[in-house]
C-alpha cells in the first residue's frame, strides 16, 4: 500500500540521517529523500492520477512525513556543525597552491615527435609497417643473402609460423627498413619517406645496447637523386634538431640494401668538433648507416632496372635522445623509473 511505502521511507530516512557522521554524507542523504527525484516527490508528483479522496489521504500525509525527514535533517546538521573543529578547517587563501602533478609524453614521443616535425617541414611523409614482419620484406627484398649473419637466431627473434604450407617465416622487425618495399609497391617516385618505429634484436643488454629501441628510417627516390641531396638533408636535420650547426661525416661501410654503402658521423654536440671525452678526442659522433639504394630493392619492389635511383638512411631515436640531454644508459628509457622519466 501507498500509505505503508510513505511510513517506510521515513523509517529509512530517520535511520540513515541518524547515522550520518560527517557533512557529506548529510548531503547524500538530503538528495536521496528530499531531492527533485526523491520517491516522496515521485508520490506527491502522481497524486493527480488518484482519486479525489486519495489524494486527500496521501497528499497531506505525505507532505508530513517530508517535511518530518527535513527537520530532523536540520537538526542533525546543526549538530554535525557545531561538532566541528572550524580552527583546523580554516584556509589561508595567501599560502601558495600544491602543484597538481599530470602526466606528460615519454621522452622518446617527445623526441620522436619533434624529429616528424622537422622532417615534415622538409617535405617528408611518415609510412608506417608491421613490427611482425614476413622474412621477405625484412631480409629477402632487401637483399640480404640467405646466410647472412643479422638473419642467425642470436640476432632475430623468430616466430612460429606453419611452414609446410608455404607461408612466409614470420619475425619481430629488425629494422624499419622492412617498410621500404612494402611502400615502393603501391607508391611511384618521386617521394620522401620517413619510417619511425619500434625494433627488436637478440642482444644482451648493456648502457649502450637494448633488446626493443626505436629507429627512424629515411628514404628519398627520384629521377636524379645521390649522396650529395642526402649529405645537405642530414645536415639540415641534425642541424635543427641539435640547434646549433652540424657538420656531416661519410665512412665507406657495407650494408646489402645499399651500395655504395658509408657510415655517417655528426660533429661532436658537446665540443663541436674540437676533441672531448664524449667524442673520445676525435670531434665525432657515430649515428648510423646511410647509402644509395641497391638496385636489387628496385626490383623487388617492382620497378625497372635503373629506372630510379634514391638514398636510405637510419638513425637509433634513443641514440640521438642521449646525445641531445646527456643521458648515460640506454636501459633508462624503459625502466619505468620514474625519477628520470619525470625530468623530461
Amino acid at each position: 500500500m501507498l500509505e505503508q511505502e510513505i511510513f517506510n521511507i521515513k523509517t529509512e530516512a530517520l535511520k540513515n540521517i541518524s547515522h550520518s557522521s560527517s557533512i557529506e554524507d548529510l548531503k547524500f542523504w538530503r538528495v536521496q529523500y528530499l531531492g527533485r527525484k526523491s520517491r516522496l516527490n515521485e508520490i506527491l508528483k502522481g497524486l493527480k492520477d488518484f482519486s479525489l479522496e486519495k489524494r486527500q489521504k496521501i497528499g497531506p500525509l505525505a507532505n508530513t512525513i517530508k517535511k518530518e525527514i527535513a527537520d530532523f535533517w536540520e537538526q542533525k546538521n546543526r549538530e554535525l556543525e557545531r561538532s566541528i573543529d572550524w580552527e583546523k578547517e580554516k584556509i589561508d587563501i595567501t599560502a601558495p597552491g600544491k602543484k597538481v602533478s599530470g602526466g606528460h609524453l615519454h621522452i622518446l614521443t617527445q623526441v620522436q615527435n619533434e624529429i616528424e616535425d622537422i622532417f615534415i617541414a622538409m617535405g617528408f611523409e611518415i609510412a608506417d609497417g608491421p613490427e611482425v614482419e614476413k622474412e621477405y620484406y625484412n631480409f629477402n627484398a632487401l637483399n640480404i643473402p640467405p646466410h647472412h649473419p643479422a638473419r642467425d637466431s642470436q640476432d632475430t627473434f623468430w616466430l612460429k609460423s606453419d611452414e609446410n604450407k608455404g607461408t612466409d617465416k614470420i619475425l619481430l622487425r629488425t629494422h624499419t627498413s622492412a617498410a621500404q618495399v612494402r611502400y615502393m609497391e603501391k607508391n611511384f617516385p618521386p617521394f620522401r619517406i620517413i619510417v619511425p618505429g619500434r625494433i627488436f634484436r637478440r642482444e644482451a643488454t648493456d648502457a649502450t645496447h637494448e633488446h626493443t629501441f626505436h629507429q627512424f628510417e629515411a628514404l628519398v627516390v627520384g629521377d636524379d637523386v645521390n649522396m650529395r641531396h642526402f649529405k645537405h638533408l642530414a645536415e639540415e636535420f641534425f642541424s635543427r634538431f641539435f640547434g646549433k650547426k652540424i657538420k656531416i661525416r661519410l665512412r665507406p661501410s657495407y650494408f646489402p640494401f645499399v651500395e655504395p654503402g658509408f657510415e655517417f658521423d655528426i660533429s661532436c654536440t658537446v665540443c663541436g668538433g674540437i676533441g672531448c671525452a664524449a667524442c673520445k678526442k676525435t670531434g665525432w659522433l657515430e649515428v648510423g648507416g646511410a647509402g644509395m639504394v641497391n638496385q636489387e630493392v628496385f626490383r623487388a619492389a617492382g620497378y625497372l632496372p635503373r629506372q630510379y635511383q634514391g638514398f636510405a638512411w637510419g638513425f637509433g631515436i634513443e641514440r640521438l635522445a642521449m646525445m641531445k640531454y646527456k643521458i648515460d644508459d640506454v636501459r633508462l628509457f624503459h625502466s619505468g623509473d620514474l625519477r628520470f622519466i619525470r625530468q623530461f
